[in-house]
Protein backbone atom coordinates (compact mmCIF):
# COMPACT_ATOMS: atom_id res chain seq x y z
CA UNK A 1 0.00 0.00 0.00
CA UNK A 2 1.25 3.36 -0.66
CA UNK A 3 1.30 6.31 1.67
CA UNK A 4 -1.17 9.21 1.09
CA UNK A 5 -0.45 13.16 1.22
CA UNK A 6 -2.29 13.01 4.75
CA UNK A 7 0.25 9.67 5.90
CA UNK A 8 -2.47 7.27 5.88
CA UNK A 9 -1.54 4.30 3.75
CA UNK A 10 -3.66 3.46 1.01
CA UNK A 11 -5.60 0.60 0.50
CA UNK A 12 -7.09 -0.68 -3.47
CA UNK A 13 -9.76 1.03 -4.61
CA UNK A 14 -13.08 -0.78 -4.37
CA UNK A 15 -13.98 -1.34 -8.48
CA UNK A 16 -17.07 -3.35 -9.48
CA UNK A 17 -15.38 -5.87 -11.89
CA UNK A 18 -15.31 -9.19 -9.52
CA UNK A 19 -18.68 -11.54 -9.66
CA UNK A 20 -19.95 -11.81 -6.31
CA UNK A 21 -18.71 -8.90 -4.95
CA UNK A 22 -21.42 -6.10 -3.61
CA UNK A 23 -20.44 -4.08 -5.90
CA UNK A 24 -21.03 -6.09 -8.73
CA UNK A 25 -23.94 -6.84 -7.19
CA UNK A 26 -25.22 -3.13 -7.51
CA UNK A 27 -24.72 -3.08 -11.57
CA UNK A 28 -26.31 -6.51 -12.27
CA UNK A 29 -29.18 -6.77 -9.64
CA UNK A 30 -29.67 -3.15 -7.56
CA UNK A 31 -29.61 -1.02 -10.62
CA UNK A 32 -31.93 -3.14 -13.04
CA UNK A 33 -34.69 -3.39 -9.96
CA UNK A 34 -34.28 0.71 -9.99
CA UNK A 35 -34.78 1.71 -13.33
CA UNK A 36 -38.29 -1.63 -13.45
CA UNK A 37 -39.31 0.63 -10.49
CA UNK A 38 -38.62 3.87 -11.66
CA UNK A 39 -40.74 3.51 -15.40
CA UNK A 40 -43.66 1.57 -12.95
CA UNK A 41 -43.55 5.01 -10.73
CA UNK A 42 -43.50 7.58 -13.50
CA UNK A 43 -45.46 7.04 -16.39
CA UNK A 44 -42.30 8.05 -18.83
CA UNK A 45 -42.60 8.43 -22.35
CA UNK A 46 -40.64 6.16 -25.17
CA UNK A 47 -37.99 8.62 -24.84
CA UNK A 48 -37.62 8.36 -21.18
CA UNK A 49 -37.41 5.14 -21.21
CA UNK A 50 -35.50 4.65 -24.05
CA UNK A 51 -32.97 6.46 -22.80
CA UNK A 52 -33.01 4.49 -19.23
CA UNK A 53 -32.86 1.10 -21.29
CA UNK A 54 -30.04 2.72 -23.11
CA UNK A 55 -27.92 3.55 -19.99
CA UNK A 56 -28.47 0.38 -18.46
CA UNK A 57 -27.34 -1.51 -21.66
CA UNK A 58 -24.03 0.89 -21.74
CA UNK A 59 -23.16 0.03 -18.11
CA UNK A 60 -23.63 -3.38 -18.32
CA UNK A 61 -21.69 -4.09 -22.01
CA UNK A 62 -20.28 -1.02 -22.69
CA UNK A 63 -17.90 1.81 -21.75
CA UNK A 64 -18.08 5.26 -20.01
CA UNK A 65 -19.59 7.99 -22.43
CA UNK A 66 -18.81 11.26 -21.48
CA UNK A 67 -21.85 14.21 -20.87
CA UNK A 68 -22.11 16.25 -23.79
CA UNK A 69 -20.39 19.77 -23.65
CA UNK A 70 -24.10 21.47 -23.44
CA UNK A 71 -24.95 19.60 -20.66
CA UNK A 72 -24.95 21.76 -17.74
CA UNK A 73 -22.70 20.67 -14.90
CA UNK A 74 -20.31 19.17 -17.96
CA UNK A 75 -17.39 22.14 -17.10
CA UNK A 76 -17.34 19.85 -13.53
CA UNK A 77 -17.91 16.23 -14.91
CA UNK A 78 -15.45 16.56 -17.90
CA UNK A 79 -12.78 18.73 -15.98
CA UNK A 80 -11.89 18.72 -12.37
CA UNK A 81 -14.02 15.29 -11.44
CA UNK A 82 -12.49 13.75 -14.87
CA UNK A 83 -10.38 10.52 -13.43
CA UNK A 84 -9.95 9.54 -16.90
CA UNK A 85 -12.48 6.74 -16.89
CA UNK A 86 -14.43 7.98 -20.48
CA UNK A 87 -13.87 5.47 -22.69
CA UNK A 88 -13.26 2.55 -20.25
CA UNK A 89 -16.11 -0.11 -19.11
CA UNK A 90 -18.17 0.82 -16.44
CA UNK A 91 -17.34 -1.97 -14.35
CA UNK A 92 -13.71 -1.39 -14.02
CA UNK A 93 -13.75 2.30 -13.05
CA UNK A 94 -13.88 2.96 -9.16
CA UNK A 95 -16.80 2.03 -7.85
CA UNK A 96 -17.56 5.15 -6.14
CA UNK A 97 -16.84 7.36 -9.57
CA UNK A 98 -19.25 5.09 -11.73
CA UNK A 99 -22.01 4.65 -9.26
CA UNK A 100 -21.86 8.40 -8.71
CA UNK A 101 -21.53 8.80 -12.77
CA UNK A 102 -24.70 6.48 -13.41
CA UNK A 103 -26.73 8.63 -11.34
CA UNK A 104 -26.09 11.91 -12.91
CA UNK A 105 -26.56 9.93 -16.63
CA UNK A 106 -30.08 8.75 -14.98
CA UNK A 107 -30.99 12.56 -14.15
CA UNK A 108 -30.38 13.68 -17.94
CA UNK A 109 -32.19 10.07 -18.98
CA UNK A 110 -35.18 10.71 -17.04
CA UNK A 111 -35.54 14.40 -18.37
CA UNK A 112 -34.65 16.25 -15.19
CA UNK A 113 -30.98 17.34 -16.87
CA UNK A 114 -30.05 18.36 -19.98
CA UNK A 115 -32.59 19.46 -22.60
CA UNK A 116 -34.95 17.12 -24.46
CA UNK A 117 -37.02 17.20 -27.56
CA UNK A 118 -39.97 17.41 -25.13
CA UNK A 119 -39.50 20.85 -24.59
CA UNK A 120 -38.08 20.10 -21.08
CA UNK A 121 -41.54 18.76 -19.45
CA UNK A 122 -39.57 17.09 -17.16
CA UNK A 123 -36.92 19.61 -16.25
CA UNK A 124 -36.64 19.70 -12.78
CA UNK A 125 -38.50 16.83 -11.57
CA UNK A 126 -37.19 14.37 -9.22
CA UNK A 127 -37.76 10.90 -10.73
CA UNK A 128 -37.53 9.62 -7.22
CA UNK A 129 -40.33 11.58 -5.76
CA UNK A 130 -42.85 9.07 -5.91
CA UNK A 131 -40.43 6.82 -3.39
CA UNK A 132 -40.11 9.66 -1.53
CA UNK A 133 -43.16 10.95 -1.00
CA UNK A 134 -45.14 7.34 -0.32
CA UNK A 135 -42.50 6.83 2.74
CA UNK A 136 -43.50 10.31 4.20
CA UNK A 137 -47.06 9.92 3.69
CA UNK A 138 -46.71 6.38 5.67
CA UNK A 139 -47.85 5.07 8.87
CA UNK A 140 -44.39 4.42 9.55
CA UNK A 141 -43.47 8.12 9.75
CA UNK A 142 -46.66 8.43 12.49
CA UNK A 143 -45.27 6.01 14.88
CA UNK A 144 -42.02 7.62 14.09
CA UNK A 145 -43.62 10.78 15.54
CA UNK A 146 -45.38 9.95 18.36
CA UNK A 147 -42.57 7.65 19.53
CA UNK A 148 -40.93 10.88 20.69
CA UNK A 149 -43.68 11.67 23.52
CA UNK A 150 -41.88 8.46 25.09
CA UNK A 151 -38.86 11.24 25.72
CA UNK A 152 -41.01 13.83 27.65
CA UNK A 153 -39.87 12.34 30.95
CA UNK A 154 -36.07 11.50 30.15
CA UNK A 155 -33.48 13.81 30.96
CA UNK A 156 -31.45 16.02 28.16
CA UNK A 157 -28.53 13.47 28.28
CA UNK A 158 -31.19 10.42 27.65
CA UNK A 159 -33.17 12.55 24.95
CA UNK A 160 -29.76 13.17 22.94
CA UNK A 161 -28.50 9.68 23.12
CA UNK A 162 -32.30 8.15 22.14
CA UNK A 163 -32.22 10.96 19.14
CA UNK A 164 -28.78 10.22 18.02
CA UNK A 165 -29.54 6.75 17.68
CA UNK A 166 -32.89 7.45 15.63
CA UNK A 167 -30.48 9.03 13.50
CA UNK A 168 -27.78 6.34 12.94
CA UNK A 169 -30.60 3.57 12.56
CA UNK A 170 -32.80 5.63 10.13
CA UNK A 171 -30.17 5.17 8.00
CA UNK A 172 -31.30 1.92 6.97
CA UNK A 173 -34.56 2.21 5.55
CA UNK A 174 -33.15 3.88 1.67
CA UNK A 175 -34.57 2.70 -1.32
CA UNK A 176 -31.33 1.90 -2.97
CA UNK A 177 -30.59 -0.68 -0.12
CA UNK A 178 -34.13 -1.90 0.45
CA UNK A 179 -34.47 -2.81 -3.18
CA UNK A 180 -32.08 -5.86 -2.85
CA UNK A 181 -32.11 -6.52 0.99
CA UNK A 182 -34.67 -7.15 4.05
CA UNK A 183 -34.57 -3.98 6.20
CA UNK A 184 -32.61 -4.17 9.14
CA UNK A 185 -34.01 -4.55 12.55
CA UNK A 186 -31.51 -2.25 14.27
CA UNK A 187 -31.27 -4.35 17.87
CA UNK A 188 -27.73 -5.11 17.23
CA UNK A 189 -24.64 -4.13 19.38
CA UNK A 190 -22.71 -0.90 17.61
CA UNK A 191 -19.89 -2.66 15.77
CA UNK A 192 -17.92 0.74 17.29
CA UNK A 193 -19.54 2.85 19.76
CA UNK A 194 -17.72 6.17 20.51
CA UNK A 195 -20.92 8.14 21.92
CA UNK A 196 -19.12 9.47 25.10
CA UNK A 197 -16.55 11.25 22.56
CA UNK A 198 -19.63 12.70 21.01
CA UNK A 199 -21.25 13.67 23.82
CA UNK A 200 -18.33 14.97 25.09
CA UNK A 201 -17.97 17.33 21.59
CA UNK A 202 -21.87 18.20 21.87
CA UNK A 203 -21.68 19.25 25.75
CA UNK A 204 -18.83 21.64 24.38
CA UNK A 205 -20.01 22.88 21.13
CA UNK A 206 -21.54 26.24 22.57
CA UNK A 207 -18.11 27.43 23.25
CA UNK A 208 -16.10 25.94 20.11
CA UNK A 209 -15.65 26.67 16.74
CA UNK A 210 -14.75 29.45 14.58
CA UNK A 211 -18.77 29.49 14.57
CA UNK A 212 -19.32 29.16 18.55
CA UNK A 213 -22.30 26.71 18.48
CA UNK A 214 -22.52 26.29 14.94
CA UNK A 215 -22.94 22.33 14.52
CA UNK A 216 -23.24 20.93 10.59
CA UNK A 217 -24.79 17.56 9.89
CA UNK A 218 -24.48 16.25 6.49
CA UNK A 219 -28.15 14.43 5.36
CA UNK A 220 -28.18 11.26 3.54
CA UNK A 221 -32.08 10.12 2.67
CA UNK A 222 -35.13 12.04 2.87
CA UNK A 223 -37.98 10.37 4.46
CA UNK A 224 -37.60 8.84 7.98
CA UNK A 225 -33.83 9.26 7.97
CA UNK A 226 -34.30 12.93 7.61
CA UNK A 227 -37.22 13.29 10.10
CA UNK A 228 -35.26 11.78 12.83
CA UNK A 229 -32.48 14.17 11.30
CA UNK A 230 -34.71 17.08 11.52
CA UNK A 231 -35.73 15.96 15.25
CA UNK A 232 -32.23 15.59 16.78
CA UNK A 233 -31.44 18.83 15.46
CA UNK A 234 -34.28 20.63 17.03
CA UNK A 235 -33.40 18.88 20.31
CA UNK A 236 -29.75 20.28 20.11
CA UNK A 237 -31.36 23.68 19.05
CA UNK A 238 -33.71 23.49 21.92
CA UNK A 239 -31.24 22.68 24.61
CA UNK A 240 -28.77 25.09 23.35
CA UNK A 241 -26.21 22.55 22.61
CA UNK A 242 -26.20 24.24 18.90
CA UNK A 243 -27.02 27.96 18.48
CA UNK A 244 -26.94 27.47 14.70
CA UNK A 245 -26.80 24.35 12.84
CA UNK A 246 -26.24 24.06 8.36
CA UNK A 247 -27.89 21.38 7.39
CA UNK A 248 -26.09 20.04 3.91
CA UNK A 249 -28.53 18.04 1.49
CA UNK A 250 -27.66 17.41 -2.41
CA UNK A 251 -28.16 20.23 -5.07
CA UNK A 252 -30.18 17.54 -7.57
CA UNK A 253 -31.49 14.24 -6.78
CA UNK A 254 -28.82 11.49 -6.15
CA UNK A 255 -28.48 7.99 -5.31
CA UNK A 256 -32.68 7.12 -5.33
CA UNK A 257 -33.64 8.55 -2.19
CA UNK A 258 -30.95 11.64 -1.06
CA UNK A 259 -32.50 14.57 0.26
CA UNK A 260 -32.70 18.10 -1.48
CA UNK A 261 -33.88 21.25 -0.24
CA UNK A 262 -37.81 20.36 -1.03
CA UNK A 263 -37.68 17.47 0.87
CA UNK A 264 -36.19 19.09 4.21
CA UNK A 265 -39.21 21.78 3.57
CA UNK A 266 -41.88 18.71 3.46
CA UNK A 267 -40.11 16.78 6.22
CA UNK A 268 -40.66 20.21 8.53
CA UNK A 269 -43.97 20.00 7.44
CA UNK A 270 -44.58 16.57 8.05
CA UNK A 271 -43.23 16.82 11.59
CA UNK A 272 -45.11 20.68 12.50
CA UNK A 273 -48.64 18.80 11.38
CA UNK A 274 -47.88 15.93 13.88
CA UNK A 275 -49.60 16.45 17.37
CA UNK A 276 -48.04 16.89 21.10
CA UNK A 277 -43.87 16.37 21.24
CA UNK A 278 -43.21 16.49 17.57
CA UNK A 279 -45.68 19.02 16.55
CA UNK A 280 -43.50 21.41 18.96
CA UNK A 281 -40.01 20.32 17.36
CA UNK A 282 -41.85 20.94 13.88
CA UNK A 283 -42.73 24.48 15.10
CA UNK A 284 -39.49 25.01 16.55
CA UNK A 285 -37.93 23.88 13.38
CA UNK A 286 -40.18 26.18 11.05
CA UNK A 287 -39.28 29.31 13.47
CA UNK A 288 -35.31 28.27 12.88
CA UNK A 289 -35.60 28.50 9.23
CA UNK A 290 -37.32 31.48 9.41
CA UNK A 291 -35.00 33.01 11.98
CA UNK A 292 -31.71 32.00 10.34
CA UNK A 293 -30.93 29.33 13.13
CA UNK A 294 -31.59 26.71 10.34
CA UNK A 295 -29.38 27.03 7.27
CA UNK A 296 -30.09 24.71 4.71
CA UNK A 297 -26.76 24.21 2.63
CA UNK A 298 -26.42 22.33 -1.45
CA UNK A 299 -22.86 22.87 -2.63
CA UNK A 300 -21.96 21.07 -6.16
CA UNK A 301 -19.75 19.13 -4.50
CA UNK A 302 -22.45 16.79 -2.66
CA UNK A 303 -22.52 15.07 -6.18
CA UNK A 304 -19.28 14.89 -6.93
CA UNK A 305 -18.12 11.18 -7.57
CA UNK A 306 -14.69 12.20 -4.98
CA UNK A 307 -14.05 12.02 -1.41
CA UNK A 308 -14.15 14.77 1.07
CA UNK A 309 -10.25 15.12 0.63
CA UNK A 310 -10.91 16.29 -2.48
CA UNK A 311 -13.53 18.72 -1.34
CA UNK A 312 -13.27 22.99 -3.08
CA UNK A 313 -11.96 25.35 -0.03
CA UNK A 314 -15.66 26.92 0.60
CA UNK A 315 -17.14 23.96 1.23
CA UNK A 316 -13.94 23.26 3.30
CA UNK A 317 -14.61 26.83 5.76
CA UNK A 318 -18.13 25.52 5.83
CA UNK A 319 -17.01 22.06 7.62
CA UNK A 320 -13.71 24.27 9.42
CA UNK A 321 -16.47 26.96 10.96
CA UNK A 322 -18.31 24.53 13.19
CA UNK A 323 -17.92 23.10 16.98
CA UNK A 324 -18.71 19.38 15.19
CA UNK A 325 -19.92 18.06 11.71
CA UNK A 326 -21.94 15.36 11.86
CA UNK A 327 -21.81 13.03 9.05
CA UNK A 328 -24.95 11.01 8.26
CA UNK A 329 -25.05 7.71 6.28
CA UNK A 330 -23.19 5.29 3.85
CA UNK A 331 -22.26 7.37 1.05
CA UNK A 332 -20.91 10.14 3.45
CA UNK A 333 -18.62 7.54 4.94
CA UNK A 334 -17.06 5.98 1.71
CA UNK A 335 -16.45 9.30 0.58
CA UNK A 336 -15.05 10.82 4.54
CA UNK A 337 -12.79 7.42 4.31
CA UNK A 338 -12.23 6.95 1.05
CA UNK A 339 -14.00 3.79 -0.81
CA UNK A 340 -11.01 1.58 -0.46
CA UNK A 341 -10.28 -1.88 0.74
CA UNK A 342 -8.99 -0.97 4.11
CA UNK A 343 -8.65 -3.55 6.71
CA UNK A 344 -11.10 -2.88 9.61
CA UNK A 345 -8.88 -2.00 12.00
CA UNK A 346 -7.58 0.71 10.40
CA UNK A 347 -7.55 3.86 12.69
CA UNK A 348 -10.23 5.85 11.94
CA UNK A 349 -8.83 8.97 12.58
CA UNK A 350 -5.72 8.57 10.32
CA UNK A 351 -7.74 8.14 7.39
CA UNK A 352 -9.90 11.29 8.11
CA UNK A 353 -6.80 12.99 9.12
CA UNK A 354 -7.26 16.04 6.48
CA UNK A 355 -10.98 16.25 7.11
CA UNK A 356 -11.11 20.03 8.93
CA UNK A 357 -12.57 20.04 12.52
CA UNK A 358 -13.91 17.79 14.88
CA UNK A 359 -16.72 14.95 13.33
CA UNK A 360 -18.71 12.28 14.08
CA UNK A 361 -19.84 9.27 11.56
CA UNK A 362 -23.23 8.12 12.04
CA UNK A 363 -23.43 5.09 9.78
CA UNK A 364 -25.90 1.71 9.08
CA UNK A 365 -23.12 -0.54 7.14
CA UNK A 366 -24.39 -1.54 3.26
CA UNK A 367 -20.98 -1.33 1.56
CA UNK A 368 -17.83 -2.78 1.81
CA UNK A 369 -15.85 0.19 3.16
CA UNK A 370 -14.86 0.05 7.06
CA UNK A 371 -12.64 1.12 9.49
CA UNK A 372 -12.07 1.93 13.27
CA UNK A 373 -12.82 -1.06 14.29
CA UNK A 374 -11.61 -3.15 17.26
CA UNK A 375 -9.44 -6.67 16.19
CA UNK A 376 -11.79 -8.32 18.46
CA UNK A 377 -14.76 -7.20 17.01
CA UNK A 378 -13.79 -7.27 13.23
CA UNK A 379 -12.40 -11.38 14.53
CA UNK A 380 -15.56 -12.32 15.64
CA UNK A 381 -17.80 -10.68 12.47
CA UNK A 382 -15.85 -11.96 9.86
CA UNK A 383 -16.15 -15.49 11.69
CA UNK A 384 -19.95 -15.34 11.80
CA UNK A 385 -20.20 -16.51 8.36
CA UNK A 386 -22.92 -13.44 7.82
CA UNK A 387 -22.30 -10.44 5.06
CA UNK A 388 -22.05 -7.76 7.85
CA UNK A 389 -20.23 -4.93 6.04
CA UNK A 390 -23.23 -4.64 3.68
CA UNK A 391 -26.50 -6.19 4.69
CA UNK A 392 -27.44 -3.30 6.79
CA UNK A 393 -27.93 -5.03 9.85
CA UNK A 394 -25.23 -3.66 11.83
CA UNK A 395 -24.03 0.14 12.32
CA UNK A 396 -21.38 2.57 13.87
CA UNK A 397 -20.67 5.79 16.36
CA UNK A 398 -17.26 7.06 15.29
CA UNK A 399 -15.70 10.19 16.30
CA UNK A 400 -12.80 12.09 15.60
CA UNK A 401 -12.17 14.87 18.56
CA UNK A 402 -9.76 16.88 16.62
CA UNK A 403 -8.14 17.46 13.44
CA UNK A 404 -4.71 16.15 13.18
CA UNK A 405 -1.54 18.33 13.40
Amino acid sequence: MEASPSGARQAPEIVSSVPGTFAHGVWTERHPALLRRLTEATPYGPRQRDALDALLTETLHGTVAALPEHAQDAALWNGPWDRGHYGRRWLQAPFLWAESYFYRRLRTATGYADPQEDGGARRGVDPFAPFKEAELAGEGVDEQLAALDGLDGADEAERTDALLLGALWGNRADLGFLLTSDEASGDRPLVADERPALHRLLAGAAERGAVPGRIVLVADNAGRELIADLLLLAHLLETGTATEVLLHVKPHPYYVSDAVPADVLAAVRRIAAAPAAAGRAGRLLTGALREGRLLVRSHPFSCAPLGYAAMPGDLRADFASAALTLLKGDLNYRRLVGDRHWPATTPFAEVTAGFPGPLGALRTLKSEVVTGLAASTAAALDDSGEEWRTNGQHALIQVREAEAE
